[in-house]
Order: C-alpha cells, then sequence, then structure tokens
C-alpha cells in the first residue's frame, strides 16, 4: 500500500485514539472476502464455493465469508445470478431492512445503486409485492447495474438510468429511499489504491457539497413518515455524521435507532443514530450507515399523463405462456419489439415514472415474436419464475458452461429448430437454437466473458 495522506492519518489517530494503531494495521491486512446468496436460485442447488465457505456474515442471513478469493469470473454460477460477490458490510442493509419495514408493500428507489450490490439484497428483503427503483447516473454504470439486475431474474425491478433531479418533481412518491453516496472512498484504501491516490481534503469538501446536493434532490420525493437510508463507505464525519446533522436542522425529520447486537460495530456520539464499520474491529471494508425518518411531506398523488391514444392492449404469444407463472399478477407490455411483463399493480405507476426519469428495464423481459414465434429474450433465461418444466433444457459441464459465456459453439445433440435453454447446477445461464447442422450460440456479446 502506498503512504496514507498524513492529514487522513492525524484525523484517525484523532478520531480513534489507542484504537488508530490497530486500524492502520487492519489498513494493511488482505481484505476479506464475502458472497450473499440469491435465495430463489440457490434453494435446491449445491452452495458455491461450498469447499471455500468459512462463516456466515453475521448480520446477513445469506451471506457468507470465503477462506480465500477465488476466480469469479470462471465461476457459471456467478453469470446465472446465483450468487452476488459483495463487501460484507454492506450487507447490513438487511439488519436496517427488518426493523423499518413490515409487510405493507413499499415503492423503494435506490438512488445510486450501481453496481447493483444494495439493490440485489433489498430485492431479496423487500415486503412481497415492493416495487424496488435502481437507478444509476452514469450511463456506463447504469449498463453495469442493468446486467446484475437481469442475472438476479426479478420483475418487481426497474432499472433508470437519471440524474437525482429528474426525480424531485415525483412528490412523495417513494416509502423508502437508499442513498448509498458518492464519497470520498476512505473505506476502500486497503482494496484500492487510486482512492488514497485521489484523496485530498479540497476532495472532502466537493464530496460533502454534492452529497447535499443529492439529498435535496430527492428528499421531496419521499414520502411522509417514510425512511432515508444513508451510506457512504468513508470514515470522514464531514460525509457522515455532519450530513445527517444537516438533513436534520434542514427538514422535519428524526434520526432512527437501529437496534442490533453487534458489539463490533461502532454508534456515532449520541444523540445521533449512525453505524461505522471499521476494519480492525468487523470483518469487511469501512462503512458508514444512518437512517432518518420524514415527518412531513406532501402525499403521493399520481398525475396522469395526456395521451392522445390510449395504449392498445399487449397479448403475449401462446407459444410463450408455458414458460411463465400466474399471469394474473402481470401486465404484458411491448417496448419496440421487445415484449416483456410488468406488475400489475405497479404498472400504472411504472408508467408513470417512464415519464419522469429515464427508464432502461423493467419487470422481465420475455422476447421478440419473429413471424408468429418468439425468440426468448436472455433476461427469461435467467428469471427466476421462469417454468423449466416447459422448456428443453441442456445441463452441461462446467468446460462446456465456460465455452457458452465466451460465446463460443458448443456442440451437442439438439433437437431440431428448438430453443434450448442452458444450464449448469440447475441454474440457466442463456439460449441457444439448434440450426441445420450447427446450435447457435445466443448469450449477448457486451456478456461474454472475454478472458478468464
Amino acid at each position: 500500500m502506498i503512504s496514507l495522506p498524513p492529514a487522513f492519518t492525524e484525523r484517525m489517530q484523532q478520531l480513534l485514539g489507542n484504537e488508530s494503531e490497530t486500524f492502520f494495521q487492519a489498513l494493511v491486512s488482505e481484505s476479506p472476502t464475502s458472497i450473499r446468496l440469491n435465495p430463489e436460485k440457490t434453494a435446491n442447488t449445491d452452495l458455491p464455493f461450498s469447499e471455500l465457505l468459512s462463516r456466515q456474515v453475521p448480520w446477513c442471513s445469506n451471506g457468507y465469508y470465503l477462506k480465500e478469493r477465488p476466480s469469479f469470473t470462471s465461476d457459471p454460477l456467478l453469470h446465472g445470478g446465483a450468487y452476488y460477490v459483495q463487501e460484507a458490510s454492506s450487507m447490513f442493509l438487511q439488519v436496517v431492512l427488518q426493523q423499518i419495514t413490515g409487510d405493507t408493500p413499499l415503492r423503494v428507489l435506490d438512488l445510486c445503486a450501481a453496481p447493483g450490490g444494495k439493490s440485489t439484497l433489498l430485492a431479496n428483503n423487500l415486503p412481497k409485492d415492493s416495487l424496488l427503483v435502481s437507478n444509476e447516473i452514469i450511463k456506463s454504470r447504469a449498463s453495469i447495474l442493468k446486467e446484475n439486475i437481469i442475472k438476479w431474474g426479478y420483475d418487481h425491478i426497474v432499472v433508470t438510468n437519471s440524474d437525482p433531479n429528474r426525480f424531485t418533481g415525483m412528490k412523495g412518491a417513494f416509502d423508502m429511499i437508499l442513498v448509498d453516496a458518492p464519497c470520498s472512498g476512505e473505506g476502500m484504501f486497503r482494496k484500492d489504491e487510486k482512492a488514497i491516490m485521489e484523496w485530498s481534503e479540497n476532495n472532502l469538501r466537493l464530496c460533502e457539497e454534492r452529497q447535499k446536493r443529492i439529498l435535496s434532490d430527492v428528499w421531496d420525493a419521499l414520502a411522509p413518515g417514510g425512511y432515508l437510508v444513508y451510506s457512504t463507505c468513508t470514515y470522514n464525519p464531514g460525509e457522515n455524521e455532519d450530513i445527517l446533522n444537516w438533513i436534520l436542522t434542514t427538514f422535519d425529520a428524526s434520526s432512527v435507532e437501529i437496534r442490533h447486537n453487534f458489539t463490533a460495530i461502532t454508534p456515532s456520539p449520541s444523540p445521533l443514530h449512525g453505524y461505522h464499520f471499521y476494519p480492525h474491529k468487523t470483518s469487511g471494508e469501512g462503512l458508514f450507515m444512518g437512517v432518518i425518518q420524514k415527518n412531513d411531506g406532501t402525499p403521493f398523488t399520481m398525475k396522469k399523463e395526456k395521451r392522445a391514444t390510449p395504449s392498445p392492449a399487449v397479448k403475449l404469444p401462446a407459444d410463450i405462456l408455458p414458460l411463465l407463472s400466474d399471469m394474473t399478477k402481470y401486465t404484458p407490455y411491448i417496448a419496440g419489439e421487445t415484449l416483456g411483463i410488468l406488475p400489475k399493480q405497479h404498472a400504472e405507476f411504472i408508467q408513470y415514472l417512464s415519464s419522469k426519469a429515464g427508464v432502461i428495464y423493467k419487470g422481465c423481459e420475455i422476447g421478440e415474436c419473429i413471424k408468429g414465434k418468439t425468440k426468448p429474450a436472455h433476461a427469461l433465461a435467467l428469471y427466476h419464475k421462469l417454468q423449466q418444466k416447459h422448456v428443453t433444457r441442456q445441463e452441461v459441464d462446467l468446460s462446456t458452461a465456460l465455452q457458452f459465456l465466451r460465446k463460443e459453439d458448443i456442440r451437442f445433440e439438439a433437437p431440431q429448430g428448438e430453443w434450448i435453454l442452458i444450464t449448469y447446477k440447475g441454474i440457466g445461464l442463456g439460449w441457444v437454437k439448434e440450426v441445420g447442422n450447427r446450435v447457435n450460440n445466443y448469450y449477448p456479446k457486451e456478456w461474454r466473458i472475454k478472458k478468464l
């Protein structure tokens, strides 16, 4: 590791006192590796890296530490969405959700969502029939977010690529907003030397100003009584406690205590409720998280968008219906040539959202209808509700799965003219089709493994 900035070292000595030396030693130790399982995809299959599983992450029921870092890229189960490689401290979000959510369906906005770790955790832990909007402002990062959401395989998520100010006019639309704010990244010093090189006291001030702008932009979109979950991967009080205090003095809001039994987590000074993860005390990288409840605000009312003509009803092709679960809960849609489904109870809101923000993915894409036949979408192969018993499947070994994921030709005896789902350990990876003497590989070119 390159030398730490002197101003950072001095501040951490003041913050941690006698613990500071242990903290600095932790920064030069090896980072722990952790994964979080996708419960809908791993319930009936062997756990990935079972020989490397060390212990469960204490604050996350599906989180596990690994004894060492394997080559994740060469594991087909990662590409099939069976698990997500996520830093363990971030998984504390599950404890927060268990306390601030009940059984009522929610509308939730993950404002700075890329690459998708917290969004995939939200997808598994929100109340049944909730809707999650996963947003990312930077276009290239939004594409990565979309890919990871599709791999996770759920239908109650909308991915948007918008500046936070696009949500300002959606007053009271969201019951919860997660802001994993862009920050100075001090908590990543152990893993990312670039974060050390980019650190400066001027950059700290720029981060604080940006965080306040982001929060100001989305505050009106939070429903009365709704929760703002604020997190950073930095130790800087100016981006953590000072930001929470700024919210409390700027808006009518309250700091929410998150009750837990993990003594290694360091609380913020009273009366503020904030939670620090330091690498010398918890097994993970640096993280700060705090929860604010909004006390006032405007209840949400959906304004109908004026339309010259109503959208025609969309019917899904007969050959695709057996592949889907109970369609009474879904609304089909068509976008360009792509067919998809949305949760029926959120379809009107998603249409409204599309008029306000840049929607780049919604629900689950099913396929394209070509000459009365359906070309299945890649997302359908990864959909956790896909009725595999009605699909022609080909289970493959590790070597063949990696060939497929590199978008290379694979060979096996295939039924002529049929779409075939390639699976590895029962997890869907994508589609092939037998054409003449050839099996065409339809894995997305932009997703292919370029090198192992």
